[in-house]
C-alpha cells in the first residue's frame, strides 16, 4: 500500500490536474485550506502561493503534495476527490463487495477479509467504467483504511499491472 504523497509521484500528471482543478472549482475551502496548510509547512505564507498564477500555483501544489511531509494533506485531498467527484465508483465497488455504505461511498464498518473472487470480479467492472488510474488512487486509499489493509487486495495491487500508476 502506497502512502498518499506516493500516489502523487506517481500519477500522471493528467490525474493530479484533474485532482487539483476539481478541488480548486468545486471544493474551494478544501482547495484553500490544503493550500494554506502546505504552505505554513513549506514555511511560506499562504497569499504568497495565491497571488501566483493559476498554473504555478497549480505546479506548486502538485510538487508539495508528492513530498513526504505533505503526506497527510494528500490524503485528504485524495479523500475528498474521491468522495465528490468519484461517488459512483466508490458505490460500485462497495456494491460488488457486498460491503454496506451510506450510498454515497462512505463505510461504517469493514470487512475482516475481502473475498478474492469478488474482489476480482469487483476490480474488473471498476476497470470497465472507469480510468485505471483513478481505480487505483481508490484501491490504494481504501488498502489504507484498515491497518496492514487486505492480503487478496495487496496481492491484486502489487500482481495486477492494470493497477500501476508507473508508467
Amino acid at each position: 500500500m502506497l502512502p498518499s504523497h506516493q500516489l502523487f509521484q506517481q500519477a500522471t500528471g493528467a490525474l493530479v490536474d484533474e485532482i487539483l482543478q476539481f478541488l480548486r472549482n468545486e471544493e474551494r475551502d478544501v482547495y484553500k485550506s490544503a493550500l494554506a496548510t502546505l504552505a505554513s509547512g513549506r514555511r511560506l505564507r499562504p497569499v504568497f502561493i495565491q497571488k501566483r498564477p493559476l498554473d504555478k500555483q497549480l505546479a506548486w501544489m502538485a510538487d508539495s503534495l508528492k513530498l513526504r511531509g505533505g503526506d497527510a494533506v494528500a490524503e485528504q485531498v485524495l479523500q475528498v476527490w474521491l468522495l465528490k467527484a468519484k461517488k459512483e465508483m466508490l458505490v460500485s465497488f462497495l456494491d460488488g463487495m457486498g460491503i454496506e455504505h451510506d450510498g454515497e461511498g462512505s463505510v461504517e464498518e469493514l470487512p475482516e477479509d475481502l473475498d478474492a473472487d469478488k474482489l476480482s470480479g469487483a476490480i474488473d467492472a471498476l476497470l470497465e467504467k472507469h480510468p485505471a488510474d483513478a481505480v487505483t488512487v481508490y484501491l490504494h486509499l481504501f488498502q489504507s483504511q484498515r491497518p496492514g489493509g487486505w492480503e487478496s487486495l495487496a496481492a491484486l495491487l502489487e500482481g495486477d499491472e492494470r493497477l500501476s500508476l508507473a508508467p
